[in-house]
């Protein structure tokens, strides 16, 4: 059977796409991990904290003393699992939109020439290519592929 492809690697190349999963194996968030949290530490609010809602955290840990958070810790177990997956959705997303914003090396406009040393575009008028350094002499440069 075909793997295939979530959605934000839809329109990623294959390097785009191991770019993704490498910074998305390291983005995401494990849901028993923070049920565990929950559980265990969800007094001081280390779940929240766990999916980066540090003003939760925060407030947790204002009012451990009291034992609401205690409760709140352990009622918060049981909507972990759905909060780790839409945390781990929006890094997909994010992470995504990143990759897929990056600038790409620009198209050479009609006029330009390329490098016979590198093959970078290189304005009609330069002297020297910008990216090695090469002279411009009229020979060593080949004119872009007809489209």
């Amino acid at each position: 059977m075909p793997f295939t492809d979530p959605i934000p690697t839809a329109n990623m190349t294959d390097h785009q796409r191991a770019w993704f999963y490498a910074e998305f194996a390291h983005a995401r968030r494990d849901e028993v991990i923070g049920v565990l949290l929950a559980i265990f530490l969800g007094n001081f609010g280390i779940h929240q904290f766990y999916i980066r809602r540090t003003g939760l955290g925060i407030l947790y840990l204002c009012f451990f003393w009291t034992g609401i958070s205690a409760i709140l810790g352990f009622i918060d177990a049981f909507f972990m699992p759905g909060r780790v997956r839409r945390y781990n959705a929006e890094q997909a997303v994010y992470i995504a939109n990143q990759i897929l914003n990056t600038p790409m090396q620009a198209a050479p406009s009609p006029a330009a020439r390329l490098c016979r040393a590198c093959g970078t575009p290189i304005e009609p008028n330069a002297a020297f290519c910008p990216r090695c350094g090469a002279a411009t002499a009229g020979d060593q440069l080949l004119s872009p592929p007809a489209v």
